[in-house]
């Protein structure tokens, strides 16, 4: 993670003075890189292993703290925007993320690398087996689907209230507060997977974000009826990413954690990636960002329909 957020400072310097869109895109694929070095996963991965079977405190206090990311940034990249050139603004996120990041990921990361956990009779202990599983190739199609969606409406929110006549300022406040959003509804996890199942919660869960999804489609305002939307959207997708956690333990046990969940997500990572190309392809011929909208609530259904041939017993 260390390295990571080397190359993420390095990715922003990179983007900030760019002289050509190859040089720019170039950036960002080193971006692409070291969020993956350092985003949740990798760090789900050694928090299972450090605190399991304890692991969903750990999981939830660490996703609380990052769901505040969007909530400072986006507002404050958009104060930066109003006074700064975009490639100075890039110049001090780059800034911020090296005096931050770095410092953080080289000193505090040092707890020792436990022994991995022997498997019991309630974990599988053949990988292979259960990436080749009908439970697990459909748990993989769901969490994409979602990742499409969800990330496709992260990113597509902003121009959908700016073709609605909302100002820059206006949304990039409503995107700041789903943020908010996400760090209320991690704190009602745990409450939740001790009342439910992981089919059932899975099913809810990416069923409720095809529901926001559809209210950002419907509701044009008021302003405040728009924010209450988005911190909704936000406790939603807060609670699917420690689903997507979860998925594996819940499920098949910590012996394999970090194989199984890397290959789970790994489709969903690229579907993420996608989204906002897709988006932004997809809203002219449907005829603007609300079509596009309706569109992925209907992407959100399906994931959620699917969800229920996910059980494992």
């Amino acid at each position: 993670m260390t390295t990571g957020s080397a190359l993420g400072t390095m990715s922003l310097l990179l983007i900030a003075t760019a002289p050509n869109l190859p040089t720019f895109f170039a950036g960002w694929a080193l971006a692409g890189l070291a969020m993956a070095s350092t985003f949740y996963q990798p760090a789900f991965a050694a928090l299972t292993r450090w605190w399991a079977p304890d692991h969903v405190r750990a999981l939830t206090t660490v996703t609380l703290a990052g769901g505040l990311a969007s909530t400072v940034f986006a507002p404050l990249t958009a104060l930066l925007a109003d006074h700064l050139t975009w490639r100075t603004t890039y110049l001090v996120l780059a800034a911020v993320l090296a005096a931050v990041t770095i410092p953080a990921h080289t000193l505090a990361l040092r707890t020792p690398w436990p022994t991995a956990p022997t498997a019991s009779v309630h974990t599988a202990t053949d990988a292979v087996a259960v990436t080749r599983s009908r439970p697990f190739r459909l748990l993989a199609t769901v969490f994409t689907l979602s990742a499409f969606a969800m990330y496709a409406v992260v990113v597509a929110l902003v121009p959908l209230l700016l073709e609605r006549g909302y100002t820059t300022s206006q949304a990039a406040w409503a995107l700041g507060l789903g943020g908010a959003g996400q760090t209320l509804g991690r704190t009602l996890y745990t409450a939740i997977a001790r009342h439910t199942t992981a089919t059932a919660r899975t099913t809810v869960l990416i069923g409720l974000g095809g529901l926001t999804t559809a209210a950002f489609a419907t509701v044009p305002g008021p302003y405040a009826l728009i924010v209450a939307v988005s911190i909704a959207a936000g406790m939603v997708r807060g609670n699917l990413t420690l689903l997507q956690a979860t998925a594996v333990t819940d499920r098949w046990g910590t012996t394999h954690y970090g194989r199984l969940s890397s290959l789970l997500t790994a489709p969903a990572t690229i579907a993420a990636a996608l989204a906002p190309l897709a988006a932004a392809a997809l809203a002219a011929p449907l005829g603007g960002y609300r079509h596009m909208f309706m569109l992925l609530a209907m992407v959100s259904s399906a994931a959620a329909f699917t969800a229920l041939w996910t059980r494992t017993k």
